[in-house]
């Protein structure tokens, strides 16, 4: 993941709305949500969670398949994975991390 890559998603994770609908797809797992469900989770109007998510797609962070009348929206695991390496690349300096992100002396 570049900069831009990077700095893409962040900005898409910046905002409350679209971190819950973020956090709520990675919660669900590799099935996803269906948009409709996902609304309701988030309690949002329809128009403001398809904003949110054409954010969350343009940055990679979910993708969307067709399932007859349902429109699925699923968490992109591996681009996440890719932020969370790239901000954590050189971490404590290339030394062991505490699992809770501290450095170890």
């Amino acid at each position: 993941m570049d900069t831009n890559q990077t700095l893409a998603a962040l900005r898409a994770l910046g905002h409350e709305s679209r971190l819950a609908a973020f956090r709520q797809l990675v919660q669900a797992g590799p099935d996803g949500l269906a948009v409709g469900e996902l609304r309701e989770r988030l309690d949002l109007p329809p128009a403001t969670l398809t904003a949110h998510l054409n954010v969350l797609r343009g940055a990679g962070l979910v993708a969307d398949t067709r399932e007859g009348r349902v429109i699925r929206v699923r968490a992109d695991y591996a681009r996440m994975d890719a932020l969370i390496g790239y901000l954590t690349e050189n971490c404590c300096q290339g030394a062991a991390c505490a699992p809770a992100g501290r450095c170890t002396p």
